[in-house]
């Protein structure tokens, strides 16, 4: 007669437990593949950033690791237009079709309006359709940060100037080749340095 007190294990539950107990211990091991982007990441003085300085013909001139530029909000806002301000400092976005950068298609560099660092050669610019200059890269990867941005009930991918955290606008996966990406930034964001 059986004991209920004594229950014998469901082995098809303990086979679970333990493959799945393994499982775990592996990933947690590392013996998953590591993406690039967990590979350390070059070593940068604190309150450093490290960049890649162009000339405004979009010729890479070297690498620095420059100051990161703090200011309060009185500082920014006497540095700036209203508009620019709204932007670069709290996410605002620009009307659509309004950007004076919409349509220049000189050679020249995109540079943050707050900073000066070069954020997009005209080379990259295409026409996008939707109201805001249009990109398929960055200049260099190290000058801009990409971060996920959940506001308004939707996931974006946000774009921001590495050296000083202006919002320049958002990327995304429509673009044309080489990278499929359009990198949708506001004029209030960038000042066009012409080669």
């Amino acid at each position: 007669m059986n004991n209920p007190s004594k229950r014998v294990p469901d082995p098809s539950r303990r086979g679970f437990l333990l493959s799945s107990t393994l499982a775990v211990t592996a990933l947690a091991l590392g013996c998953a593949r590591k993406s690039e982007a967990a590979a350390p990441a070059k070593k940068v003085a604190p309150g450093k950033v490290a960049l890649v300085e162009f000339s405004n013909d979009g010729r890479r001139l070297r690498t620095v690791q420059a100051d990161k530029v703090v200011k309060t909000d009185a500082q920014w806002r006497r540095q700036l237009s209203p508009l620019a301000f709204q932007v670069t400092r709290h996410a605002d976005t620009e009307r659509a079709y309004t950007g004076p950068l919409l349509n220049v298609h000189d050679k020249g560099v995109f540079r943050c309006i707050c900073c000066d660092t070069a954020l997009f050669d005209s080379a990259t610019k295409f026409e996008s359709g939707t109201g805001w200059p249009s990109f398929w890269q960055p200049i260099a990867r190290q000058n801009v940060v990409e971060k996920t941005d959940r506001t308004f009930g939707m996931t974006r991918t946000e774009v921001s100037c590495a050296r000083c955290d202006a919002h320049l606008g958002h990327v995304f996966d429509d673009g044309p080749r080489p990278t499929g990406l359009r990198y949708c930034m506001n004029s209030a964001a960038l000042r066009f340095a012409k080669a």
